[in-house]
């Protein structure tokens, strides 16, 4: 599975906010990509990406081998 965050700005009640749009993608048994999730949050804190991932365990993704996130430090 890999995820990806993209920071976008967004109309919100008059007002440009800054959102998160993480999106889960995932390679099926016949080596296809696939869209797993996608969420929309105030930003890619830690919290969110928790919240994100278990409800993906709810939907029931299950038999996960790798995850790649993404994560990096500049």
């Amino acid at each position: 599975m890999s995820g990806s965050t993209h920071l976008r700005e967004v109309r919100e009640a008059g007002r440009i906010v800054s959102v998160a749009v993480i999106i889960a993608v995932g390679v099926n048994g016949d080596g296809r990509r696939e869209v797993l999730g996608l969420d929309i949050g105030p930003s890619e804190a830690e919290t969110f990406w928790t919240e994100f991932l278990r409800k993906l365990a709810r939907r029931g993704l299950r038999g996960v081998k790798l995850v790649d996130l993404g994560c990096h430090r500049d």
